[in-house]
């Protein structure tokens, strides 16, 4: 499966924006565990976890286990990957209240 995802979010950036942006949506709807799982298989498919390593300056080994099923990360660590990753796709995101 996820040579599948990796096949498909090297051709397609809407479809990498989606598996980040549904990342986000999990952690902040408070479901850490699949947030935490869609973020893992964005990292395998896109960056790696070694480009990220340069960018969060957080070990590889480290953030494999944070994003592992067992993992915990801190919201400092978190908010590192997260804001890495933005500036990896060229997005950002932002929270807006509904009425």
């Amino acid at each position: 499966m996820l040579s599948a995802i990796r096949a498909r979010a090297q051709h397609d950036p809407n479809f990498r924006q989606a598996l980040l942006r549904e990342a986000v949506e999990c952690i902040i709807n408070g479901d850490l565990t699949t947030g935490k799982a869609v973020l893992r298989d964005y990292v395998n498919a896109t960056t790696g976890f070694q480009d990220l390593e340069k960018r969060t300056h957080i070990p590889a080994k480290s953030l494999m286990r944070m994003l592992g099923p067992k993992g915990s990360p801190s919201a400092v660590n978190l908010s590192s990957i997260l804001g890495a990753l933005q500036k990896t796709e060229g997005v950002h995101f932002e929270l807006a209240l509904r009425q």
